[in-house]
């Protein structure tokens, strides 16, 4: 039996499981971020993304980072730089719960992905796990994981290209892929088109259509809420809501501009965090 995590047990609760981007190299904020929304009423998060394609992140992070995020309940899913078996080894051996991969075109990309990210004998990943039972709660180094982990571990595809829209049906259909997820900047400029516009949006459509119908989970990078909201009713299973730089962003120019008199004040602080 599959062991536990959080985003496994949001996804096959059939509830949205909510995310946020992590591209800064901080624990701190990774567990400040999740105790802060622990108790929030909407459920708090089940994942947290590890840029380490984009963000300030790279594989010397990596543990630090996993505990830090599955001490406060939520999953830590590492999207590593590209689809290579030594960068998802290492994700892996660190604890990640899941891992992401950028730009997947193909059906055949996909099948080594998933074979990069699994033990023989279905796959080709290397053994090693002297660390990622760590961010694992109830599991211990040894048989309960090394049985476990094929099935316990979610294996994330990025559809952000032409292509990956055009194979995205053969893409679902792979055994072991666990989660389809839009990547919407990077698709609007590999389509070259709008993003918003009616063909960016008629190929998010196929994707959730597809995954639908394979069986496989939905995901969408999201700029807000409010667009996480719409995704939601849209059918999607697994969404972002922002991303760790955009929060500070837009926290430190609302409470700048009620300083200045140029905005109204939200409800009253009165503590030091």
């Amino acid at each position: 039996m599959p062991f536990t995590t959080a985003i496994r047990s949001t996804l096959q609760s059939q509830s949205p499981a909510f995310g946020f981007w992590l591209t800064l190299n901080s624990a701190g904020a990774a567990k400040t971020l999740l105790r802060s929304t622990s108790n929030n009423k909407s459920g708090g998060f089940s994942w947290v993304l590890i840029d380490a394609e984009h963000g300030l992140i790279t594989d010397r992070d990596y543990y630090e980072l996993n505990n830090a995020v599955a001490s406060e309940g939520a999953s830590p899913i590492i999207r590593v730089p590209w689809a290579e078996e030594w960068m998802i080894k290492r994700a892996l051996d660190a604890g990640a719960h899941g891992v992401m991969t950028p730009m997947c075109h193909s059906e055949e990309d996909a099948a080594k992905i998933v074979k990069f990210s699994k033990y023989p004998p279905r796959g080709t990943r290397g053994y090693g796990p002297m660390f990622a039972p760590h961010a694992i709660p109830g599991v211990v180094p040894g048989e309960h994981h090394d049985a476990q982990a094929d099935d316990s571990l979610i294996v994330v595809v990025q559809i952000e290209s032409r292509a990956g829209v055009e194979n995205v049906e053969k893409i679902a259909a792979v055994d072991g892929l666990d989660v389809l997820f839009i990547g919407p900047f990077d698709l609007a400029k590999q389509m070259g088109v709008a993003r918003g516009g009616e063909e960016h949006e008629a190929a998010i459509q196929r994707v959730l259509k597809a995954a639908r119908s394979a069986g496989k989970k939905a995901a969408i990078f999201c700029t807000d809420g409010n667009d996480a909201r719409a995704r939601i009713q849209q059918g999607f299973d697994m969404v972002s809501i922002i991303t760790d730089v955009g929060v500070l962003a837009e926290g430190m120019n609302r409470q700048l501009a009620v300083a200045a008199g140029n905005a109204e004040g939200d409800q009253k602080r009165d503590g030091y965090y």
